[in-house]
């Protein structure tokens, strides 16, 4: 692969020197950079592939860092970096781990925001214009934002304050018809418009606001936007450029299945197929769509809600078999906990599926929408657990966020039959909004049926009487304390194994039952430890001279830590449980 150009460029400025024809031939060679990059490692395929003619004609035109961008999500954000000192991550594969797949202020001055999450980017423009202002600074604000970010809340917030700061603001939107799914909501109707008049529809949402507005036709083309660019640099007052680009762009079949191409996995350009592929597992989310889809065939009242995300949360077979019954909100998951909370006062049976990392930005509707009003809807919450996720995207907080709400059940199942046994109860009862945390692992099946009934609020499951230690295993890490137990019985220890199901709630008989004949009891969750699970147990204990001992993460924001590093450092191996144990049980014997 020739990089003539890309090889002399090291800054933004480089840039400047460039003729509008190296700057295309830039464009070429990185996009080639990015699809061989991307296939190699997996990260944000499409995304990026759309948005490498407009970050060239932001850094040429513009002057960052002085002047600022903030991206959306950032996980369009690949060729700024490449731009911006960092190509070399990109370039060379020793050093493909050296940088994050977003922007991250600690890698260079040319990022602002550690960002993850979407529909921020023009709070945090409006936040870094009010800041310049107060400071009497001079320079350019733009907000880059798009792949449906637009439908979520906090972007129509920033949107309704830039439009009224009468200040220098541009914000970029970058159009390209797709969320992470399809775009749902009445302002891409709009956005449809505003493109097929190419920007002259008299129904214009921007507009509207007090926005200054450009359309892009072309925003592949490098020419078309530093001309307007230039227009709008230095501006005094707020302005939107709605630019219309092909998500995937220079990749065929990424340009064709955007869904499937938003994020990848590494693969192989030749074949298409993965690299790492091994043979197909069921998966929760697997087997929980096959059981809804079922269900809700025989009860037209069941609506499955997503917020973009159908095909990672077990409702992607709604959109073609039962579309009626299926409600994509975009990027919103306020609204979907609220649409949710309605549903079920008229008597639907919704569920609602998140992952956990995107759940945390419902609490208030969860707590005043739905948890105040207890309408039975149905929460399900994917890929909750310890991980070597990036920053923006850990799994650790659902447990502290959800479970100390009042009126919130919140149910963790350790098997296959124990989830669907949740699951549908938590449809077919009317008392409480319920909450699942789906297991984050491979599917475990017991063979033993679960009756769909957990009216019996905090009731516990003793699975093995023992003596001395009980330990009480959480959802998925239920399975790691029987593996404690097991390595127990070396030591000559005969464990109690608890199934605890209920994350909300305390079985007192049961707690004060242990107090006979054990020492010892130990809590395992796959999540942080404050505020969550463990804590409660301790609290319960605090009185007594019961000993207690929480496994579980640091409150600590972690970046792409490989898992095994992580159970070391929160003793979440038998062994070193184990040795946590005997070291207890040996000061005990001291004390005694």
């Amino acid at each position: 692969m020739s990089l003539n150009i890309l090889n002399k460029v090291n800054e933004p400025k480089d840039l400047k020197s460039l003729s509008r024809e190296e700057l295309n031939l830039l464009s070429s060679e990185i996009r080639d950079v990015l699809i061989k990059k991307v296939s190699t490692t997996g990260g944000h395929f499409g995304p990026n592939l759309g948005m490498v003619e407009a970050t060239i004609a932001l850094h040429y035109v513009f002057n960052s860092p002085v002047d600022k961008f903030v991206y959306d999500v950032s996980h369009q954000s690949y060729t700024h970096k490449i731009l911006t000192g960092r190509k070399e991550a990109f370039i060379n594969p020793e050093k493909f781990g050296s940088i994050t797949g977003y922007t991250e202020p600690r890698e260079s001055e040319h990022d602002f925001f550690t960002i993850g999450h979407t529909s921020t980017s023009v709070s945090l423009a409006c936040g870094l214009a009010k800041g310049r202002d107060v400071v009497g600074g001079k320079e350019n604000i733009i907000a880059i934002i798009g792949d449906g970010s637009l439908s979520g809340g906090e972007a129509y917030e920033g949107l309704n304050n830039a439009a009224s700061s009468n200040k220098n603001i541009i914000i970029l939107v970058n159009d390209n018809d797709m969320s992470i799914a399809e775009n749902y909501g009445g302002l891409y109707q709009n956005l449809a418009i505003l493109r097929e008049s190419e920007g002259n529809a008299e129904n214009n949402f921007f507009k509207s606001l007090g926005f200054e507005y450009h359309f892009v036709k072309d925003g592949n083309n490098i020419e078309s936007l530093i001309e307007v660019f230039k227009k709008v640099k230095d501006t005094n007052h707020p302005v939107v450029i709605h630019m219309h680009t092909v998500k995937g762009k220079g990749y065929e079949d990424a340009e064709i299945n955007k869904e499937a191409f938003h994020w990848v996995m590494p693969f192989d350009l030749e074949t298409k197929e993965l690299k790492f592929a091994g043979q197909p597992v069921k998966s929760y989310a697997n087997i929980t769509e096959e059981f809804l889809i079922e269900k809700a065939k025989k009860d037209s009242s069941i609506v499955a809600i997503t917020a973009a995300t159908p095909s990672i949360v077990g409702v992607n077979g709604f959109r073609t078999k039962l579309k009626d019954q299926y409600v994509d909100v975009g990027i919103a998951e306020e609204h979907a906990i609220a649409l949710a909370s309605g549903i079920a006062k008229r008597g639907g049976k919704p569920v609602a599926s998140f992952l956990s990392s995107f759940i945390q930005r419902t609490y208030d509707q969860l707590s005043q929408d739905l948890a105040i009003n207890n309408n039975p809807a149905t929460i399900m919450v994917y890929w909750g657990g310890i991980s070597g996720s990036d920053i923006t995207h850990l799994g650790l907080f659902d447990i502290p966020l959800i479970s100390n709400i009042p009126n919130i059940v919140y149910l963790a199942p350790t098997t296959k039959e124990e989830h669907l046994a949740m699951v549908e109860w938590a449809i077919d009862q009317e008392k409480h909004p319920v909450a699942i945390r789906v297991p984050n692992m491979e599917v475990i099946s017991s063979g033993v049926e679960v009756e769909p009934n957990f009216y019996d609020l905090n009731k516990y499951v003793k699975v093995e009487d023992g003596n001395e230690v009980a330990i009480i295993g959480l959802g998925s890490f239920f399975h790691l304390g029987k593996k404690v137990q097991y390595k127990l019985k070396e030591f000559g220890i005969n464990a109690t194994l608890i199934n605890p199901r209920f994350i909300t709630g305390l079985d007192e008989e049961l707690l004060n039952e242990l107090k006979k004949y054990h020492k010892l009891v130990i809590t395992l969750e796959d999540g942080i430890l404050d505020g969550g699970f463990g804590e409660k147990i301790s609290r319960f204990y605090g009185d007594s001279s019961m000993r207690v001992l929480n496994f579980g993460a640091n409150k600590e924001f972690t970046n792409s830590v490989p898992l095994e590093v992580l159970y070391e450092r929160y003793h979440l191996t038998e062994e070193l449980i184990v040795n946590d144990i005997e070291r207890v049980l040996e000061d005990l014997k001291i004390l005694g």
